[in-house]
């Protein structure tokens, strides 16, 4: 029996200009504003209709982020009965994006039993280079595929790719576990510097692995993760695993401190350089000669300060990669100072960067060595340890502070509270409600109930569903702002789990497609990172 075929491919400016080269004047118009440049000439019949006048498919997906009219005149152009998958893409040269839109249609049609055993067709010739290569990435990985191409001559061709994608992957690449694992093989405890890094789980090995590795050299490193994952504390330790553990740490958060002020923060000032400042003073580069300053928030300096900020950066020539001149407020004369940089962000700097609110080049000067903290999420496995940690400190505090205070222990059913919830906080949300919970205890044992109203969780005693259902009504009670504000919670939820993806998202909701989580979001102004 001969297996059905299904084409996937984009539309390109190729294929609009052979188009607008059949159209009325005011249509060719609205489609060569799409394209730029000139329609195409009357014999020229593009890529995609080259293939369909030439090879018969059982269905034909055409990828397109054009208007919905210039869809529908390519399809009675083409004369093929086509399924126009409508796309969000704003640069066709967006990887990320390319990969994440063409991954959830393969997916997709994999997942459909009518369509699940059908033979993958892939049309290399339209679209962007960027295209191809996903579409090359695709087909020879995960969803194996026959690959198309045609010519402007008309002709029509089976691609032969000659290898298989991962036999010319480094070996890096094909085994990161295994090239990590030298990095990942010992536990924080045992490592010097790293002891107070809670966890035995893949994620944080591997990021204490790269954070030792990086931390006996002076280079830059640049902390990523999401709010309350422990940058500050993972700084403190490279700082302590470092041939500078000696000297000073000076952590300075920016998002905390006023332009003026935080300029002079860092730098220090002269007398009389600006209202207040009455007597010289030093600034933490300075402060911190020989040690280490960690730039907490980095990303939320203005761009006056990253220049700044990245001339003070570029270390003097010939004398290290940590020796650099600072120039206080109000001074002209430089000073010399040997510091190690390790700064830290929850942003997406290359989101920012390409906004223009970041500037890359301060990117690259930070970015040496880059090490990403994994969200409690990611670390089941460690959560109830960091949760016994945490109180245990909790518990010395208000011991010292309040005589005959009793010590606090998490019940079996409060450990699976711990376990199972998501803390989209992380470590700070759970170093929270476990201080709520130990201020409002009165017994020895915290309990679940406790736990989960510290966490802002609508769970009481096993009820949430109840306790969602039943909130009093009248008094300005409104169905609908109350049902919003559980649908944009639960679209917080996946969109923070998955990282962003919004292919990932939808499907751990369980939507069809991301473009349905796509219209929720804009509609209830949910933020997409």
């Amino acid at each position: 029996m001969t297996r059905r075929r299904v084409l996937i491919q984009w539309i390109g400016h190729s294929d609009l200009k052979a188009l607008a080269a059949t159209l009325p004047a005011d249509r060719r118009r609205k489609v060569l504003e799409c394209t730029g440049g000139d329609a195409g000439t009357q014999t020229d019949q593009g890529p995609t209709k080259c293939l369909l006048s030439e090879v018969s498919f059982d269905r034909v997906l055409l990828l397109s982020n054009y208007p919905p009219a210039i869809n529908r005149w390519f399809a009675e152009w083409v004369g093929t009965p086509v399924t126009f998958v409508p796309v969000e893409l704003q640069r066709p040269t967006d990887y990320g994006r390319i990969f994440e839109i063409c991954e959830q249609q393969l997916r997709e049609l994999k997942s459909d039993r009518r369509w699940s055993d059908a033979e993958i067709c892939l049309h290399l010739s339209p679209g962007t280079p960027a295209m191809t290569a996903v579409w090359l990435l695709l087909g020879k990985t995960r969803y194996p595929a026959t690959f198309y191409e045609t010519s402007r001559a008309g002709k029509v061709w089976i691609t032969d790719v000659p290898f298989e994608l991962l036999d010319v992957i480094p070996d890096v690449l094909q085994k990161p576990d295994s090239y990590l694992q030298h990095l990942a093989s010992e536990a924080p405890a045992e490592i010097d510097g790293f002891e107070d890094i809670v966890g035995n789980s893949q994620p944080i090995r591997d990021a204490v692995g790269r954070a030792k590795r990086a931390a006996m050299r002076s280079v830059s490193v640049l902390l990523l993760g999401e709010s309350g994952t422990g940058k500050e504390m993972f700084a403190q330790a490279m700082h302590r695993a470092s041939p500078r553990n000696g000297a000073p740490f000076k952590a300075i958060n920016c998002a905390a401190i006023s332009k003026t002020l935080l300029e002079s923060e860092l730098f220090g000032h002269a007398k009389g350089a600006f209202t207040g400042a009455e007597q010289h003073r030093k600034g933490a580069f300075e402060a911190a000669d020989g040690g280490t300053i960690f730039l907490d928030e980095v990303g939320e300096c203005d761009l006056d300060t990253q220049a700044k900020l990245l001339r003070v950066l570029q270390p003097i020539t010939g004398e290290g990669v940590a020796v650099r001149k600072v120039c206080r407020l109000g001074e002209e004369k430089d000073r010399k100072v040997d510091v190690r940089i390790i700064a830290a962000t929850n942003r997406d700097l290359h989101a920012a960067i390409s906004r223009g609110e970041f500037r890359e080049d301060l990117y690259y000067r930070l970015a040496a060595v880059t090490i990403t903290l994994p969200p409690l999420r990611n670390r089941r496995t460690d959560i109830a340890a960091i949760a016994e940690r945490l109180l245990e400190q909790i518990n010395r505090q208000f011991a010292a502070e309040e005589p005959g205070y009793r010590h606090k222990t998490l019940s079996a059913s409060a450990t699976a509270f711990v376990k199972g919830h998501s803390w989209p906080g992380n470590v700070r949300q759970l170093y929270n409600a476990l201080v709520q919970t130990a201020v409002l205890t009165d017994g020895e044992k915290i309990g679940r109930r406790e736990l989960a109203a510290a966490a802002g969780e609508t769970l009481a005693a096993g009820a949430g569903d109840a306790a969602v259902a039943d909130r009093p009504l009248g008094n300005g009670f409104n169905l609908d702002e109350h049902l919003n504000s559980i649908h944009k919670r639960y679209l917080e939820r996946a969109m923070s789990e998955a990282n962003g993806v919004k292919a990932e998202a939808a499907r751990l909701l369980g939507m069809k497609n991301y473009q349905t989580l796509d219209a929720q979001l804009k509609r209830l102004g949910v933020r997409e990172n």
